[in-house]
């Protein structure tokens, strides 16, 4: 009778064990940031001259062909990006305060095949150094191009990091000559 009662509860157990859900082993994508910081000879007003207006990232960025905007500077303010070689992105400005020298926003729409990133949201932030210029940080968070597990390599984390690099990057240092009076 204790053997019969062991099996069964050991059956039971093991039925049991069979019927609870099991952890998966596989897990997607996890948001990453990416900054990169610039260190500009020129005061933060002329910097600020330069990048303070959401709508003028052809104005100083050597990758963008044109932007469209609408609504200005105020929250909730558009603006379609054309880059030099025909990719488009949509962007929502979210927050922006002149008197701080700082801004946000967030891409709405981009194919992949342009920026390999999902959820983008990026900030931009002026503070003046100790010798009268300017550090200009530009920080983005994100997931990789491909939500799903198990990502070609042109859309993992490590494409999405280098394409958002490569793009504050040559912004920042082409802010820098701009500012600091190169062509």
């Amino acid at each position: 009778m204790i053997k019969t009662l062991f099996s069964t509860i050991g059956a039971a157990v093991l039925l049991a064990g069979l019927a609870l859900p099991m952890p998966a082993s596989a897990h997607g994508p996890s948001r990453v940031k990416q900054t990169e910081t610039i260190i500009i000879a020129a005061p933060p007003e002329k910097v600020w001259e330069l990048i303070g207006d959401f709508g003028g990232i052809h104005r100083w960025h050597p990758n963008v062909e044109k932007t469209e905007s609408t609504g200005g500077n105020a929250p909730k303010a558009t603006r379609t990006v054309t880059l030099k070689n025909g990719g488009v992105i949509h962007e929502l400005l979210k927050k922006y305060d002149a008197e701080a020298m700082t801004y946000q926003y967030r891409i709405t729409e981009v194919d992949v095949k342009v920026l390999p990133v999902k959820n983008y949201s990026s900030k931009v932030v002026l503070t003046p150094t100790d010798d009268g210029g300017t550090e200009v940080m530009w920080q983005g968070a994100f997931y990789r191009g491909f939500m799903g597990n198990d990502p070609p390599p042109e859309l993992n984390e490590e494409a999405a990091q280098s394409a958002v690099s490569q793009v504050y990057t040559a912004g920042l240092e082409n802010l820098k000559k701009l500012a600091e009076g190169g062509n």
